[in-house]
């Protein structure tokens, strides 16, 4: 069972590293600087629901980790670190709560990467006015969140039915 779920979650790693490279190719322009789908957020649901927190917390990390290092500078890969902590906190707090909905957990993350991003810098650029910008980033994390949550409730139930299998 443990060389199942290595090679699992590993391949959750390849796949969660090809969504954010797709999604460096999408052209969406929104007028909203920062504004993504946060595709690779998919794969981090299906881990949480599925392999369990440290699993899916190790996932999100390295996926930023290896994304940062190929297609961002160091300081993107610190706002993305940033929203990345903060998301998962939120999201494992959202899930263990019992309150919501995969779908539920999902918008809370995606509302809670843009705060961490948001706070993250307001500290690096030493100014608090960018705090008038979380609104706008709230209503893409919402939207974002939604999409991503709904697509994690389908693929969720299908990956949860191959692993009870494996038992």
């Amino acid at each position: 069972m443990m060389a199942k779920k290595t090679a699992l979650l590993g391949m959750l790693v390849a796949l969660a590293f090809v969504l954010s490279y797709i999604e460096t190719l999408i052209p969406v322009n929104l007028g909203i600087p920062g504004a993504k789908l946060g595709l690779a957020n998919l794969v981090v649901m299906v881990a949480l629901y599925t392999l369990g927190t440290k699993e899916a917390f190790a996932l999100s990390m390295v996926r930023i980790l290896l994304t940062g290092l190929t297609f961002s500078s160091m300081a993107a890969m610190l706002y993305s670190f940033a929203g990345g902590l903060l998301s998962f906190a939120v999201m494992y707090l959202a899930k263990r709560s019992k309150l919501f909905s995969a779908a539920g957990v999902s918008v809370l993350g995606g509302i809670s990467h843009n705060a961490g991003q948001i706070f993250v810098a307001m500290w690096v650029l030493d100014t608090a006015t960018l705090i008038y910008y979380l609104p706008v980033l709230a209503i893409t994390g919402i939207a974002s969140g939604t999409v991503i949550g709904l697509l994690a409730v389908m693929v969720i139930r299908r990956v949860s039915g191959m692993i009870n299998r494996w038992d």
